[in-house]
């Protein structure tokens, strides 16, 4: 008897790449992989070839190859990468290609990666924060959001997956400590004493994984996972014991982040805006007791420094 298969949209991106690796390492081999990806020749795409995946070439700015994608899938993983190209508009037309083959070939459970709409914390009118792009808050967040209804208007069979930031972050997307004139490592979260939900990058796809293996009694349902909640002055402490020097946690308003002007630097700094001035719902909405039952072997953020801190590019 065939097992059901998994679409995975992005499998050799950071989420979907982790999805892939979960389902591939089964012990009980309850999916067979779909592995969705523009660049079939790529070394992760030739990997997870060789590891027992199925390889499909889709773009999913091309509607037709996305459906084919999904054509026979029992699941499909769906997720869009803002910081390919910075337009919240492209996203969500990315988003309602997917939800739109999704419904046209009877997918039986879609996991979508989202985030909040901030809109619906405060409306995109200039007073607490800039206007982005004509009419966002955060547009990475808010066209996640917006998109979650292109799913469940189409009456698709959905758990909404809300993310948290990835550790990981301090490898690739330089966030990691620098070195400041004083000589001291420091760590720059624009959050005052707010806590930051985060996670290993790794465990959002055994996360997801968990919510396709439970199935149907997972459709309907919003699912938030974090591995530990963390101020900067609690993250800064931990990343000093793993790297064996002190790192200060360096205070910055995110009017000031806003201001250092690299691309996406205006949409992080409303990010973060928006993190530290919803705290307590944006926390409360990613449980990392949720995750922990989702997937037992969950990292803290301590455990995942130990694992990757020799990684972590220091200047």
């Amino acid at each position: 008897m065939s097992r059901p298969t998994i679409a995975v949209f992005g499998a050799t991106g950071a989420q979907g790449g982790s999805l892939a690796r979960a389902i591939l390492d089964d012990p009980r081999r309850r999916f067979s992989l779909r592995a969705v990806t523009r660049r079939p020749g790529s070394e992760a795409a030739r990997a997870l070839l060789a590891a027992g995946a199925e390889i499909v070439v889709a773009d999913l700015d091309d509607a037709a190859s996305v459906a084919r994608a999904m054509q026979g899938a029992h699941g499909v993983f769906c997720v869009t990468n803002f910081w390919e190209h910075l337009s919240p508009e492209k996203e969500l037309e990315q988003a309602d290609v997917m939800a739109s083959a999704a419904a046209a070939t009877d997918v039986r459970h879609a996991v979508w990666s989202t985030l909040e709409d901030t809109r619906e914390f405060l409306p995109a009118d200039g007073t607490r924060m800039p206007v982005l792009k004509g009419r966002y808050n955060v547009p990475h967040f808010d066209a996640k959001g917006e998109a979650n209804r292109a799913f469940t208007e189409r009456g698709v069979p959905t758990t909404l997956l809300y993310t948290s930031f990835y550790w990981d972050n301090l490898i690739h997307f330089g966030m990691q400590p620098t070195r400041g004139s004083n000589g001291r490592l420091g760590f720059l979260l624009p959050m005052d004493r707010a806590r930051l939900p985060g996670i290993c990058a790794a465990d959002i796809g055994r996360c997801a994984f968990a919510i396709f293996a439970r199935g149907e009694e997972m459709i309907g349902k919003s699912v938030g996972i974090a591995g530990e909640h963390l101020a900067g002055e609690e993250m800064a402490h931990e990343l000093g014991l793993a790297l064996g020097e002190p790192v200060d946690h360096v205070a910055m308003t995110p009017e000031a982040y806003r201001a250092l002007g690299f691309p996406g630097a205006d949409d992080l700094g409303n990010m973060f805006q928006f993190k530290r001035d919803f705290e307590r719902s944006y926390c409360a909405a990613r449980s990392v007791a949720c995750a922990r039952e989702l997937h037992p072997a969950l990292a803290d953020f301590g455990s995942w420094l130990a694992q990757n801190k020799h990684r972590i590019p220091l200047q």
